[in-house]
């Protein structure tokens, strides 16, 4: 394919913007005021206002884009949270195409990334040119690479049932299905799926054996390929169980009524990292925690009883510091004096599907926000007062005023708050101490400010924010939090499309690169 232009991200003038006053305006106006022929003038008071309003816009999507997951929230419903993150999708892909696809080289989550995939798939015929359209090409073809198997194929069957089924689309299914690794594990895993996609791109097998295996399985008395046979033989013969996936082979000892004390011990050499995890307690087998995702350590060890927290207090800690350390990368110890301002109040448990969520993030970003600092220069204050953070739990009210005028009482190179923003003990008040902070204390902004929110707030159609002098960027995992606060400088209302277009060139550059694209 041909090279991304540089100018991939360029757009038309925006529209209205979903800033101004749309969010407290009925659904219909709402709908209105995100048409290109809106009243709202923007364009008539110049174009540096209209720039603003781009990047306001694209930032919103961004934020969006990053934390929301369609799931239920400790604050709206999962209804809520689809109906909001679609009609936003809807918006941007609209509005501002090319950003709408370069947000695939940004850290958006999966969930949202699937969604760019599919929009930009089934309205092709909006892209701008067969140089628009290559961009996209590259960069939903660099983007599948990354999502997970399953999710890729859960989308596949979401274009199957709409009905995409253009030259571009067909191309793109071949061409993920071409490049897995090992179609065999993928028809054993994922046979539903893979027969879905061949079927709906008139494709073939990557060989007969596993084309036989997915649509003509009495053909073969047996198969030369190990995994396909032990999943023939697993139908009536126990020993084969243990040469499938974990997840395949669950079902398989089920079937067979293995106990399943056994079957983990048993199966353990064939689990993923993940996998191990997750059943470390019911097998007795120790997962190496140190290698594990902070965010998803930072899960793991909060779902720990209080005294199991206690009893592993030197391992825990330590993996913890390890993999905040491998998260920090280059820039360990290279912040300065930090001081963070962490939410273990009592909306932090999340909801049913998200539990914990938002309190595993900010214990992720205390332990990177330490490995960040300069040695002995950070310091962390909890809304709830504690100063142990390995035994927080979600509890009481978000007294983030006071706990952010006890933050800058430390003098910190740089704040950074971890919250969903709802201060409410008073209301308001972190709100304004950031406003006469910013504005009559700290003026040359020798302190920086960055607010990194982790749960999406439906109504508003963005991260809750604390206050319009301080940047807020949305955050799923607590890893991502360096691109992130480099990503929020853009939200301070004081940069342009410009600025904000070439960082999107350099990230979709440095993306395409990685990805071999």
């Amino acid at each position: 394919m041909a090279a991304l232009p540089h100018a991939g991200v360029s757009v038309p003038p925006p529209a209205a913007g979903l800033r101004c006053d749309f969010r407290n305006l009925p659904l219909k106006q709402r709908l209105r005021c995100s048409r290109p022929h809106s009243p709202a003038g923007v364009q008539e008071r110049g174009s540096t206002v209209s720039e603003l309003v781009a990047a306001e816009d694209v930032l919103l999507f961004v934020n969006a884009a990053v934390t929301a997951t369609g799931q239920r929230e400790f604050r709206s419903s999962a209804e809520e949270q689809r109906f909001s993150l679609g009609f936003l999708h809807e918006y941007v892909r609209v509005n501002y195409r090319p950003v709408y696809a370069a947000a695939l080289a940004l850290d958006v989550n999966h969930h949202n990334a699937a969604l760019i995939v599919e929009g930009l798939l089934r309205t092709a015929g909006e892209a701008g040119g067969a140089e628009e359209k290559r961009a996209e090409g590259r960069l939903i073809a660099a983007r599948l690479a990354m999502l997970p198997p399953q999710r890729v194929y859960r989308l596949f069957r979401a274009l199957r049932a709409a009905g995409v089924n253009n030259r571009r689309t067909r191309a793109i299914v071949r061409g993920w299905l071409a490049a897995r690794p090992d179609p065999a594990l993928d028809a054993v895993k994922y046979r539903t799926g893979v027969k879905a996609a061949v079927r709906h791109v008139h494709g073939r097998p990557a060989d007969p054996e596993t084309g036989d295996f997915l649509f003509a399985p009495g053909r073969r008395v047996r198969y030369g390929n190990a995994l396909l046979d032990a999943y023939r033989r697993a139908h009536y013969e126990q020993s084969a169980v243990y040469e499938l996936p974990f997840t395949v082979a669950e079902g398989f000892a089920a079937k067979h009524g293995v106990p399943r004390a056994v079957f983990l011990e048993r199966i353990a050499p064939r689990m993923t990292r993940l996998e191990r995890l997750r059943t470390e307690r019911a097998s007795g087998a120790g997962a190496d925690l140190a290698v594990m995702p902070l965010t998803r350590l930072a899960l793991y060890v909060l779902a720990l009883p209080f005294g199991e927290r206690v009893g592993r207090r030197a391992e825990l800690t330590g993996a913890l510091r390890a993999s905040a350390r491998r998260a920090a990368g280059p820039y360990a110890g290279s912040w300065g004096r930090v001081t963070a301002v962490l939410d273990d109040s009592f909306s932090s448990s999340g909801s049913a599907v998200k539990r914990r969520r938002p309190l595993a993030v900010a214990l992720g970003c205390h332990f990177l926000l330490e490995a960040l600092a300069a040695p002995g220069a950070y310091t962390a204050l909890w809304t709830s007062g504690g100063d142990d953070p390995l035994m927080v739990r979600p509890y009481g009210p978000t007294p983030l005023g006071t706990r952010i005028l006890d933050a800058l009482e430390t003098e910190p190179e740089r704040l950074v708050i971890v919250s969903d923003g709802w201060d409410n003990a008073p209301p308001g008040l972190a709100g304004e101490v950031l406003r006469v902070w910013r504005s009559r204390l700290d003026p040359g902004r020798g302190t920086s400010v960055v607010h990194l929110n982790p749960v999406y707030d439906a109504d508003g159609f963005d991260v809750r924010r604390l206050a319009a002098s301080v940047p807020t960027a949305g955050m799923r995992d607590a890893e991502d939090l360096a691109a992130l606060v480099e990503i929020a400088q853009f939200a301070e209302g004081r940069t342009g499309f410009t600025e904000l277009r070439a960082y999107l060139d350099r990230r979709v550059e440095h993306f395409l690169t990685e990805a071999g694209a």
